[in-house]
């Protein structure tokens, strides 16, 4: 396989945007035409923009054409660790059509560990693919860890351990 020149200047640039933490450079390539691009930009806004850049990454998830990129929205969501993002990865679980987009909604949603979660989660245990049927599973374990951990329930940012354990 031969990969496209373009794609790896694009990379240099985004190593060199990287490093002098240009979310708003990140947050353009969301809509490049090459999804190789898009999935990574997805990722480092995440990291560099935070929580300022949910609903960007919410528009990625849920209306990205490529179901990879919009699981790799899904997973920067709920490394943040927001409850900001939950609204947009319960809308993913319970309407995206590739499994493995809902698969890792559900994940994130464990990651960030909130009780609001919880009744999309207990829905999906009703998915036609098992695949997403085991992460609600997962995800409805560390939410339940989160409450006993935390209290009652979450409502920042989840621990660490809580995000590694979540998925």
């Amino acid at each position: 396989m031969e990969v496209p020149e373009e794609r790896i200047r694009v990379f240099f640039e985004m190593e060199e945007r990287y490093r002098e933490h240009d979310a708003e450079f990140f947050r353009r390539l969301l809509k490049h035409p090459d999804l190789t691009i898009r999935a990574r930009a997805t990722c480092i806004l995440a990291e560099i923009g935070g929580r300022e850049y949910i609903r960007e990454l919410a528009e990625v998830l849920l209306h990205d054409e490529n179901p990879i990129v919009r699981h790799e929205a899904a997973y920067s969501l709920g490394q943040l660790g927001y409850r900001d993002a939950i609204p947009y990865l319960l809308q993913s679980l319970k309407t995206d059509p590739h499994p493995i987009v809902r698969h890792e909604s559900a994940i994130a949603l464990g990651v960030i560990g909130s009780d609001e979660a919880l009744p999309g989660l207990l829905e999906a245990l009703n998915d036609e693919s098992q695949e997403v049927i085991d992460s609600a599973v997962i995800a409805i374990s560390n939410i339940v860890f989160c409450r006993r951990l935390f209290g009652v329930s979450r409502d920042e940012v989840a621990s660490e351990f809580a995000r590694k354990t979540g998925g």
